[in-house]
């Protein structure tokens, strides 16, 4: 077996975290997902720091590529996120963050009612893709 044939059953059938941060310029996807509901609740990245913090504190932490900066879930709102498991994809470069909400809801838009919404997907698209309605 060719080195890069090894390389790729290595990541792909092995048991070895081998995140692909270079691949994606040192950003990976992640989607954020309720743990019991299966609800997709928001869209960030990630890079090393924030992985390694997510992990180690079992809090949903991501880069902020607004702010360039490590962005922990809540610190400021206190929408926390407990994070119960973590997916990796076949090719170690975009993640699923399964979470448990500790606290309000997800998003930084508010309700009417001034409430944070549980999720960032609040809308959805017509047919023709020329309108929002929201949920």
């Amino acid at each position: 077996m060719s080195n890069l044939n090894q390389n790729k059953v290595t990541l792909e059938e092995g048991t070895e975290v081998l995140m692909q941060f270079k691949k994606r310029g040192g950003l990976l996807p992640v989607a954020v997902q309720d743990f019991k509901s299966g609800e997709i609740l928001m869209i960030a990245s990630v890079n090393r720091e924030a992985l390694d913090h997510s992990i180690k504190t079992n809090e949903a932490a991501f880069w902020s590529t607004s702010r360039n900066e490590l962005w922990i879930k809540g610190a400021t709102s206190g929408n926390r996120m407990k994070i119960q498991e973590i997916l990796v994809d076949c090719d170690q470069d975009a993640l699923i963050y399964k979470v448990s909400l500790e606290a309000g809801g997800v998003c930084h838009t508010k309700t009417k009612e001034g409430l944070y919404r549980r999720s960032c997907f609040y809308r959805s698209m017509d047919g023709d893709g020329e309108k929002l309605t929201f949920k």
